[in-house]
């Protein structure tokens, strides 16, 4: 049985489906999944499910909602048994907790493979870090629980994960500049931009792909369309970090050009704080 919440929230065998279709039992095995092999208090999952305003018999209906995951679990031939389907959703002291087996689950590959090209990061290994970023992000499949409704603790939990989703592909945006993938990232990092337009960072990446790949034009342009998003919707300016990128570009830097260095994909000069 293989777990996914990176995308659409799945419990699956390969062939079949295995999880309800009610709302809030969707709910529960969300938050559930989202705190893996650890323990949910029912305190908690009222929180979650009810949003401080729970039923005078949630406790009764909490108690239901399990039984009918259990049930869906049950399914499985693998499983085959309410009693099998514990050994997965199991109550735990106050609480319950969904037992995920290793190597089961896109989350765990996700975390485990986003940690190690940290570590390559640290080890100034590019060509590890874009090895080990991408199989991080082959892992998810849309935006995290996307068919789930959220409640007030999934909704921190999942802008927590895209934000890590977010930070793993800037890591990975920055190595591959630096190993002169300039031209093969053009379309990825110009559809990443245009969905996070006041994203500097990734402004500045884009900024420097189009340029080494002989777009100066249309990176001076990225520039301006960032300054007028800044001013118009926070009254606020480009940082110095960007604005030395813009001048760097429109003198046309030879550092810029220069991928063989290994502090910054925007080069030591330019990524340095003000």
């Amino acid at each position: 049985m293989r777990f996914y919440v990176l995308g659409g929230l799945r419990i699956t065998n390969g062939k079949e489906s295995y999880l309800p279709t009610a709302p809030k039992q969707r709910q529960l095995v969300a938050l559930l999944l989202l705190n893996a092999n650890k323990p949910v208090s029912t305190e908690t999952c009222m929180s979650e499910l009810w949003e401080g305003r729970p039923p005078r018999t949630w406790a009764q209906t909490l108690q239901t909602y399990v039984l009918q995951i259990r049930r869906a679990l049950a399914a499985d031939p693998d499983l085959g048994s309410l009693s099998a389907a514990r050994k997965h959703l199991a109550t735990i002291a106050r609480g319950y907790a969904m037992v995920v087996p290793p190597g089961s689950f896109d989350l765990e590959r996700f975390r485990e493979s986003a940690a190690r090209a940290r570590a390559a990061r640290q080890a100034k290994d590019d060509l590890l870090v874009s090895q080990l970023s991408r199989e991080a992000l082959a892992a998810w499949n849309g935006p995290a629980l996307s068919d789930v409704d959220l409640g007030p603790i999934l909704r921190g939990q999942v802008r927590s994960l895209e934000e890590a989703r977010a930070s793993t592909a800037e890591q990975c945006y920055e190595a591959e500049l630096r190993l002169g993938y300039h031209r093969e990232l053009l379309s990825e990092l110009g559809a990443a931009a245009a969905q996070d337009p006041m994203n500097e960072n990734l402004q500045a990446l884009f900024m420097l792909a189009l340029y080494r790949s002989g777009r100066q034009v249309q990176a001076l342009e990225v520039f301006r369309r960032l300054r007028a998003d800044l001013a118009g919707e926070l009254g606020l300016t480009p940082s110095a970090r960007i604005s030395r990128l813009h001048e760097a570009i429109l003198r046309m830097d030879p550092a810029l050009d220069d991928q063989s260095r290994q502090q910054s994909a925007l080069t030591s000069s330019y990524a340095s704080q003000p």
